[in-house]
């Protein structure tokens, strides 16, 4: 078994992987940059190690990671999300040095994380794709003629792109023109490529992800999918397990194309197929993440299984402990991202000191954070504080328990989404559980709660009493 892990991240997702080394007899490592230094996951682990000064670089120094990982006898290396964590780089250095890489190889990093790649590799395992180019385009000629054939709208999206970032929906030839040097340029400076491709846009797409977890024993399981579909400019706000919106035939089908999705690339631990529904029903391959997802809390809320120690476990060499049969779900979970922006100011980040943070408690509450009373959120990364997640037997219950939830939760000194959270719980199309990606952006309104709505108990507690009055 894997003895000590150096965790190549910071945040609320080191904090986690920290926890989980706790509870299986680990010693965890630690590395944080100057502006890092009052960083709750340092504290919270075993040994910690200052990487330097430079505040994102710092993270992104492979060599220097591994090299310290050598250093301090680390036998593994968890990347946890973001940073490096899709950087094949960083898992080849990893398997020069003898250090275990908790993610799947090099190579099928590499392949998933190019989209025309992954695109053809998931053509070839009869899994249903979006119609666009078969490789990259070699320019704005080539990406206007295969958008004719297709039809507009199209998405312009780089092709090792990720996160949101170098994606363009293009309603016709001339957005297509003018957005296309927009989006090479993006994929230069994020992703080191200019490569893009172009692929027909589904409009209004529900966003169906699957979770998986595959050993080094040829056996895949799922752990049932998420619902991401509200988001803000291809970010997600939200996340649901399971979804309101799929039928049980269309949960199994999608569950059989996740795991023949992996076993077709040979793919060993955790890792995420994602899905585009479109109005009709019909699925589409969207990409597929080798890495653990922020959203995964909720898949362990509904399913009772940990997966980061799942990720350990695999990369030591075990077996799955479950077979399909064994995998169970039970009642529904909803992960909020509490991020440090004012929704009514266009999500504008909001950093500074945490002057009080109250986590929020009860049955069905849990709460992944790296915020304390006192704490300066850094500018360097993202805006993310906490994530707030919440669990219930029926999805009525759910909403009802996230809301008070909402409430519970408190973090002063900065703004927040929290108050955006609430209103989301407030909409009835929401409630209903009948919603795609273009809920936010279809309810501008949302983002004004200067005036706070009473509690649903007293709205209906009124409205009855009004209907008495009036005899009806």
């Amino acid at each position: 078994m894997i003895e000590k892990i150096l965790i190549a991240n910071r945040g609320e997702i080191a904090v986690r992987i920290v926890r989980a080394c706790a509870e299986m007899g680990i010693t965890s490592v630690a590395i944080y940059t100057d502006a890092d230094r009052h960083s709750l996951h340092l504290k919270k682990a075993d040994e910690s190690y200052n990487i330097g000064p430079d505040s994102v670089a710092g993270y992104l120094n492979a060599n220097r990671i591994v090299n310290l990982a050598v250093a301090t006898g680390c036998d593994a290396l968890h990347p946890g999300y973001g940073f490096l964590s899709e950087n094949p780089m960083l898992a080849d250095i990893c398997a020069r040095r003898g250090i275990q890489f908790i993610g799947p190889n090099a190579s099928v990093i590499r392949k998933m994380g190019d989209k025309v790649e992954a695109r053809k590799a998931m053509i070839k395992a009869g899994i249903p794709v979006t119609p666009g180019s078969e490789d990259s385009v070699s320019g704005v000629e080539e990406a206007a003629s295969i958008s004719r054939e297709i039809g507009y709208p199209v998405m312009l999206k780089a092709t090792s792109g990720g996160g949101g970032r170098g994606i363009r929906r293009c309603e016709n030839e001339a957005e297509l023109r003018r957005n296309y040097d927009r989006v090479v340029s993006e994929a230069t400076k994020a992703f080191g490529s200019a490569d893009v491709f172009v692929e027909k846009c589904i409009v209004n797409p529900r966003h169906i992800e699957f979770q998986i977890l595959a050993d080094h024993h040829g056996h895949v399981v799922h752990l049932f999918e998420r619902d991401c579909s509200i988001q803000r400019r291809h970010q997600k706000l939200l996340e649901i397990a399971p979804s309101p919106q799929l039928s049980e035939e269309q949960r199994k089908t999608l569950g059989k194309l996740a795991v023949r999705a992996a076993k077709a690339v040979k793919y060993q631990n955790a890792g995420t197929v994602e899905f585009l529904m479109d109005q009709d029903g019909k699925f589409y391959f969207m990409e597929m993440n080798t890495r653990l997802q922020v959203e995964h809390p909720v898949t362990e809320q509904i399913t009772g299984i940990d997966i980061v120690q799942e990720q350990i476990r695999i990369a030591a060499g075990l077996p799955l402990q479950y077979r399909q049969r064994d995998i169970k779900r039970r009642g529904y979970a909803l992960e909020f991202r509490i991020n440090a922006e004012d929704p009514k100011n266009d999500f504008l980040p909001s950093f500074g000191r945490i002057t009080r943070y109250f986590a929020p408690g009860g049955p069905g509450v849990r709460t992944d954070a790296a915020i304390y009373t006192g704490y300066e959120l850094p500018p360097h990364y993202d805006s993310l504080c906490a994530k707030l997640t919440v669990w219930a037997l029926t999805w009525e219950q759910l909403l009802a328990r996230a809301e008070r939830a909402l409430k519970d939760i408190g973090v002063y000194g900065v703004k927040t989404t929290i108050p955006y959270h609430l209103e989301i719980m407030h909409s009835a199309e929401f409630r209903s559980g009948k919603f795609d990606t273009s809920f936010v952006e279809m309810h501008p309104e949302l983002t004004d709660y200067s005036v706070r709505r009473p509690p649903r108990e007293l709205a209906a507690a009124i409205s009855a009493a009004i209907a008495a009055q009036l005899g009806m």
